[in-house]
């Protein structure tokens, strides 16, 4: 703002446009890691992150700032698409529980790790070394993924084998199923983008539940601002103290990757129960994911009420970071069981499921954001807060209604497992 004049609205896009790119990334790049493998994709996905946070770091006006931004994001969003992919391809089903738990939690840890380093960079150095440390990480990582990572998706491993298997033998009639496949490329990436949206005007279920986990991403990414009214507002806090105060949702987050194994036993004890009334051996229902969504809409209108409450500068600065933590815990809980029903839920089209979700979700994660530091400041931080807590009581019901109705919903519906 002081370098490039211009407001804290216009500042605010670089994160909303960045955000945008997130959300409408995944429909183009999840078909064509089906048709090219995860690892090209990851490869040159990371390559252009790389490429696009140049200009963001030597940029010389607010407008080449806020381009970059955008084909940034765009850029990144193969890790929240293809990345389920992967671990769809590394693990069967019912090891899917923790791996997607971490898969969950990994793009929410990384928004609120920024914060603590950015509270850090921008207290003691240049802004521009924001971009030039994740220049530096991305790079690393890129490097990583040329030397480290193989492919791993199942169909285009068949046809490397096949390939292998003809020059080797010099019989052209041993092809792999992907090579007879006739639709092309583009008709694929139509229904990729046009699919998510189907689901979400005729899935109830899809429609809610991306609604519920798009209100969490919108509330995270409103924090980046509100942290720094309330903590630099009531208790005074420097930039790097209020990139600290971050830490509190961080704790929360890990705290539910540790919670883990306690809802890891509770969905065999249901598979189980399912036997013993009948049903088939090791069968289970999507519905038999969502108890930790179900914790998690109750975790997180608390940890928001207590956080809003809290904020009074005559109580002491850990009271609402602890409220934080509660609602850390939530998000993750809530994001961790959603991601896991949607991917049971809609086998045959979990890519498109993530995909709708994906893009709700970053409209509000890009929208939330402009709101947010005037709503704090206009209602002040009890009743922003408050707002916020209301409208996730509003939506705690549906993973608990789901999970109780689910089936019978299912057994409607032309897209979801029967």
């Amino acid at each position: 703002m002081d370098e490039f004049h211009c407001s804290e609205e216009v500042a605010m896009l670089g994160l909303t446009l960045f955000v945008c790119g997130l959300g409408l990334g995944p429909a183009l790049l999840a078909p064509l890691s089906e048709f090219y493998g995860r690892r090209p994709i990851y490869i040159s996905s990371l390559a252009f992150f790389f490429i696009w946070l140049i200009p963001s770091a030597v940029a010389r006006n607010i407008e080449t700032m806020i381009i970059a931004r955008f084909f940034n994001g765009l850029s990144g969003s193969a890790f929240l698409s293809v990345a389920g992919g992967t671990v769809g391809d590394l693990f069967r089903r019912h090891e899917l529980h923790t791996p997607m738990m971490v898969y969950s939690a990994s793009p929410f840890i990384g928004p609120v790790l920024g914060p603590l380093v950015g509270g850090f960079i921008n207290q003691f150095t240049n802004w521009r070394w924001t971009f030039y440390t994740l220049m530096i990480w991305s790079g690393i990582l890129l490097t990583g993924f040329i030397f480290t990572v193989p492919e791993t998706y199942h169909p285009v491993l068949l046809r490397k084998k096949a390939v292998r298997l003809r020059k080797e033998t010099g019989n052209e009639n041993l092809k792999a199923p992907i090579e007879n496949i006739t639709r092309s490329v583009l008709g694929t990436v139509l229904v990729s983008l046009i699919r998510p949206f189907e689901l979400l005007y005729s899935e109830l279920m899809v429609l809610n539940l991306c609604l519920f986990s798009a209100l969490l991403m919108g509330i995270l990414y409103l924090f980046f601002g509100a942290f720094g009214v309330v903590f630099e507002g009531a208790y005074h806090f420097q930039l790097w103290q209020v990139g600290l105060t971050f830490l509190g949702i961080f704790v929360g987050m890990v705290a539910a990757i540790g919670l883990d194994p306690i809802f890891h036993r509770n969905y065999y004890r249901l598979v189980q129960r399912r036997e013993a009334e009948g049903g088939e051996p090791g069968g289970s229902e999507p519905e038999f994911r969502l108890p930790p969504a179900i914790v998690g809409a109750v975790l997180v209108p608390i940890g928001l009420f207590w956080f809003g409450w809290a904020s009074y500068r005559w109580v002491y600065w850990i009271v609402p970071v602890i409220g934080s933590v509660i609602f850390g815990m939530g998000e993750v809980l809530l994001f961790g069981g959603i991601f896991t029903f949607l991917v049971d839920a809609y086998p045959h089209y979990a890519a498109s499921a993530l995909a709708a979700n994906s893009f709700v979700r970053s409209c509000f994660g890009a929208t939330f954001p402009l709101f947010g530091n005037q709503m704090y400041e206009k209602l002040g931080y009890q009743w922003a807060s408050s707002l916020l807590a209301f409208l996730s009581l509003l939506m705690m019901p549906f993973p608990y209604i789901f999970y109780k109705y689910g089936k019978r919903i299912r057994v409607n519906s032309k897209y979801a497992k029967s």
